[in-house]
């Protein structure tokens, strides 16, 4: 284990595999959020009344997050069996034709199944791109890849919303599948790991979904890598999504905007991504790291909440420091590469990656539930007491993985 003070060579945080790691979540963040910033101006494009606009966007979404759901167990599996490369090409050609093909759509369900097929393609780029770094690097630099990964790529939303005014909806679509395939040519020259052909040659089992859920500590591994992650969903999904409501909640007088919210969270992220993997190596432990930033996280979210915000430059400002302390993604992402064996460590990255984003799937429908009796702010308070609970107690339980040696299989 590296001390603090000792000299370290951040000459293999240049590599090309981190490099396209970093480009590929960039794609994958800007290609995720694109459908929340147009779907308004495209489904008004296809002829939808402002009702419909909202039930047929609601159903899209859950299209896509459906697809992602089904994706990260999916590239998981075969990132074990087949490698991590083979995921970082499947996933990168399915969301970018299906990008393109949403630049064509005239048809509400059409556009529903197509996004639904992106999600399934999009699944697969986090999870795989971390695994990934996380064995190439040497221990000493997981985390400054990590950072690296997640600050480049976080930069997509911010990307996805300046894309949007410059342009109308459908040459955005042709924008991120024009990334995406040119992103593909830049992954033909990447190596795969060699700590997965090592496990390829032993015979061991691997990308068994499964044998994640064999045995009460197999279980609780895999929750507690979850649970970390609520509070980041917590904000991306509720918080800031719905900035507009909690704007007027709070009695401020100019609307909020929901798409600048966003983006003013996204900055802050991909600040704080930047800022956790050195502050985890500085600390020497990952769990020291993610319990500072959610411990800012709790307290900028009771600011958000109760603090009396009354300009919308405050509450712009508080998103970005909401997103600033939930900028461990990749962090936690990390700490789950770096539990699992190398025959399920695909298996395990990707599809806590994305059942975590589709957590939404259930906070968001008892924000919604809770709204007409209890209002914005309450609702949203008690979702966050679950959520941050359930964070809280997960990673006091966790094992601590910084400088674990990671060639081994389960």
């Amino acid at each position: 284990m590296t001390s603090p003070s000792s000299p370290t060579s951040l000459r293999p945080l240049f590599a090309l595999p981190v490099i396209v790691a970093a480009l590929g979540y960039f794609v994958d963040v800007y290609d995720l959020l694109l459908f929340n910033i147009v779907r308004v101006p495209s489904l008004k494009d296809l002829g939808l009344s402002e009702a419909d606009i909202s039930l047929t966007g609601g159903k899209i979404i859950n299209y896509q997050q459906t697809g992602l759901l089904a994706g990260g167990i999916l590239w998981g599996i075969l990132g074990d069996k087949r490698g991590r490369l083979s995921v970082l090409f499947g996933s990168i050609i399915t969301y970018s034709l299906a990008n393109i093909f949403c630049g064509f759509v005239h048809d509400p369900q059409v556009y529903a199944w197509l996004r639904f097929v992106a999600g399934l393609g999009l699944a697969g780029e986090l999870g795989a791109g971390i695994t990934l770094v996380s064995e190439i690097l040497p221990p000493r630099l997981r985390g400054y890849g990590s950072s690296l990964v997640a600050g480049v790529g976080l930069l997509g939303a911010v990307v996805a919303y300046f894309t949007v005014s410059l342009f109308d909806w459908r040459t955005t679509y042709f924008v991120g599948g024009g990334l995406g395939l040119g992103l593909l040519l830049l992954r033909v020259s990447i190596l795969e790991s060699g700590m997965f052909k090592r496990a390829q040659q032993t015979g061991v089992s691997r990308g068994n979904f499964w044998a994640l859920f064999r045995g009460k500590n197999q279980i609780l591994r895999y929750f507690r890598c979850m649970g970390i992650a609520l509070p980041t969903y917590l904000v991306i999904g509720i918080l800031t999504t719905f900035g507009n409501e909690f704007g007027k909640a709070l009695g401020i007088e100019e609307a909020i905007q929901p798409g600048r919210c966003v983006m003013f969270t996204y900055i802050g992220m991909a600040v704080g991504d930047l800022f956790s993997g050195p502050l985890s190596q500085w600390l020497q432990s990952r769990k020291k790291a993610i319990g500072l930033m959610m411990g800012m996280a709790f307290v900028f979210m009771l600011v958000y909440l109760f603090g009396g915000i009354s300009s919308t430059n405050v509450f712009y400002a508080t998103c970005v420091a909401m997103g600033f302390s939930i900028g461990y993604i990749a962090m936690f992402l990390t700490i789950t590469a770096e539990s699992f064996g190398t025959n399920l460590r695909a298996t395990a990255t990707t599809s806590v990656a994305n059942n975590v984003r589709a957590t939404t799937l259930l906070t968001i429908p008892a924000f919604q539930a809770m709204k007409p009796s209890l209002g914005v702010i309450q609702s949203a308070a008690i979702v966050a007491i679950v959520c941050f609970g359930f964070g809280i107690w997960s990673l006091l339980t966790m094992e601590e993985t910084y400088g674990k040696e990671l060639d081994y299989s389960e």
